[in-house]
């Protein structure tokens, strides 16, 4: 079948349904302004903003029950999350706008999180799980004058739930799936996940507490030669503790504390070559990750005054059997992070307002291997950042956001970046907003990249600078929402290899460009369309997993008050790939084709407010594809799932 004709069915299928059920039904839909964080760290109409930030509310999520983190992101215009449809241990790649893990920033509470101890510093989303989260923010682009490092392609901006308005409230859950490949269809319950969670308000108090575990199996994490193979069904287990406490101290003051512990024990395969025949029973990692911290917040007449600190301690073990010796090996790695971000939002009228602020953050990292040891007291950096951003909203429809930051580093010194990012909105009469943005972020160089046997003291950050401009359209009382952003990113000072097989800066400009578009039509109170497609172009050195085409659309249709229905629709254009070939010892490279993913989802509230259970089916027609080379990917599945409010 015509490629194309595949990739663009699902827009004219779309737009079809949507124009005849708007003679059909002219039903009003009013929508509220949606507010956002990610562009200023403080509530602002997502009219004013200057970026087209993509926000999953708590509403919604339950709308994606049984999903996972990785998958919902999966979904979003210019996001591409691979390993969402590999074995649950499978590492994750976050590839957006051209860009690579350690260019993406996870925010979790407004606290910046990392492991310190890994190649490069970046953030396991493996270690969350969707059912502790209330909200997602999404903003691309280069964030840093805001955020700092690593914040070079998108900033992902995680908001935990918090208490509710009762003085008592509990929830429990409970999903059972199958957890099979294309050609495994052995639908028996292989994927578990359940919570249970109490919150609520006393008087000036507010808490939650939460447990969630999660438990797969059924999958090797290699692709197996056969379906009568006999591999090693690698497991997953997670389990994740969290509380928060709250106090309001007086009418202006506010102090919040929170801790949570996960820990993830995983077995894990490496491919042997493109074949993917390498498993084993005794490859085995640990993961455990302790945080805690303190919010508090302070309003006063003319703005607000907050502190967001964190203290994270990470422990990673591996058993390993060594394929030379045939000899069981361990390693650890170790780290602590500390990050305090303080900053005040002054408004000098109502039109315009700053942001000033200073971010501090520590690394450690330890770890021994039966190659090498890192000690703890001779791999650490630390960063103070002193940052500033105005905002000004006009009455006439002009917004300008601006600011710089300051990175001063005890390491390679000091890294300045900033961002000019205007937009202009026409008003009621004409629905059209256009935004433009230039804005530069900086990645520093991991712990391990400077003091590891490959390390280099000398290494100075990775820069990127991103041009955007786009337009954002909403007709019809809001019904009808449409978004288009172009983007050209730029990205240099990259690390890499030397010729003596240590860490240095590349030098070489490598470029990314593309497109985003996003429409959502509320068809009327029950049935809402909506739809994306990205297009993402990268220089040679770049060209690793990312499509050059991805397609999502979506369907949502409340038959009554409890009955709810979701159809979607992924399309993934070919990408490419490299493996290690095991018997030259040379990088290969290799190209994976494209695929499509049809998922249903049907869920029914059977006590309004209380009891609700869900059931889903993924991958319908049991598509047998590659997301990685050497690795197994999942076929068709079905999950159940029932939630409890008491």
């Amino acid at each position: 079948m015509n490629k194309n004709f595949i990739r663009f069915s699902a827009y004219i299928a779309l737009a079809t349904t949507c124009g005849y059920s708007q003679v059909k039904d002219s039903a009003k839909v009013k929508q509220l302004d949606e507010v956002v964080f990610s562009d200023t760290k403080f509530a602002q109409s997502k009219e004013k903003s200057g970026k087209v930030i993509t926000k999953i509310t708590a509403s919604e999520l339950q709308k994606k029950s049984g999903q996972s983190l990785a998958g919902i992101l999966n979904s979003v215009a210019g996001v591409e999350i691979n390993g969402t449809q590999s074995a649950n241990g499978k590492n994750l790649g976050y590839y957006i706008r051209g860009g690579k893990n350690q260019q993406v920033l996870i925010i979790i509470d407004g606290n910046p999180v990392t492991d310190a101890s890994g190649i490069n510093l970046e953030y396991d989303l493996r270690l969350l799980p969707i059912d502790q989260i209330e909200s997602i923010e999404i903003m691309k682009g280069a964030a840093s004058t805001l955020y700092g490092s690593g914040a070079a392609t998108a900033v992902i901006n995680i908001t935990l739930k918090k208490s509710s308005v009762k003085p008592l409230q509990a929830n429990a859950y409970l999903n059972i799936g199958s957890n099979n490949t294309a050609t495994n269809t052995k639908y028996n319950g292989q994927d578990f996940n359940q919570g249970f969670s109490v919150n609520g308000i006393i008087n000036k108090v507010n808490y939650l507490a939460s447990i969630n575990s999660a438990e797969t199996k059924g999958m090797s994490q290699v692709a197996e030669p056969n379906p009568d193979s006999n591999y090693d069904k690698d497991r997953f287990s997670r389990i994740n503790y969290i509380s928060k406490i709250g106090f309001k101290a007086t009418e202006k003051l506010t102090l919040d504390f929170f801790g949570n512990y996960d820990k993830v024990n995983n077995d894990y395969d490496f491919p042997y070559d493109n074949t993917g025949f390498d498993d084993t029973y005794s490859n085995k990692s640990k993961t455990e990750q302790f945080r805690f911290g303190f919010s508090p917040k302070y309003t006063y007449a003319k703005g607000e005054f907050r502190l967001n600190s964190n203290f994270t301690k990470l422990q990673r073990k591996y058993q390993e059997i060594n394929s030379w010796t045939n000899s069981i090996e361990n390693s650890s790695y170790g780290s602590k992070s500390v990050s305090v971000d303080a900053f005040n939002k002054n408004n000098f009228s109502s039109n315009f307002y700053l942001i000033t602020g200073t971010n501090y953050q520590f690394h450690d990292m330890k770890s021994e291997t039966p190659y090498s040891i890192i000690a703890q007291e001779g791999a650490k950096f630390n960063m103070v950042d002193p940052y500033f951003t105005g905002v000004f909203t006009s009455d006439f429809g002009l917004n300008i956001n601006a600011g710089a930051r300051l990175n001063i580093h005890s390491q390679y010194g000091n890294q300045l970046v900033y961002n000019v990012n205007p937009s202009f909105n026409f008003g009621k009469e004409i629905p059209i907003k256009l935004l433009a943005s230039y804005s530069t972020a900086f990645v520093t160089p991991s712990l391990y990249q400077l003091y590891s046997e490959y390390g280099n003291t000398t290494l100075t950050p990775e820069k990127n600078s991103t041009i955007e401009s786009g337009l954002e359209i909403a007709i019809a009382q809001k019904k009808l929402r449409l978004n288009v952003v172009t983007f050209y990113r730029e990205q240099n000072n990259s690390i890499g290899f030397d010729a003596t097989y240590h860490y240095a800066n590349v030098e070489g400009l490598n470029k990314a460009k593309g497109i985003e578009t996003i429409v959502n039509y509320a068809l009327s109170t029950k049935l809402n369309c909506s739809a994306n497609y990205t297009f993402t172009q990268v220089d040679e050195a770049l060209n690793r997993l990312i499509p050059k085409n991805k397609v999502n659309v979506s369907i949502d249709f409340s038959a009554t008050k409890r009955l709810f229905f979701n159809a979607n629709y992924q399309y993934v254009d070919a990408r490419q790939d490299a493996f290690f070939d095991g018997n030259t010892y040379e990088i290969v490279a290799a190209k994976l084709g494209s695929y499509q993913l049809f998922n249903v989802l049907v869920k029914y509230e059977l006590v309004k407010d209380r009891l609700s259970i869900f059931g889903n089916v993924t991958n319908i027609f049991n598509q047998d594809f590659v997301e990685n080379i050497g690795y197994s990917t999942r076929g068709r599945n079905f999950k159940l799932g029932l939630n409890i409010k008491l």
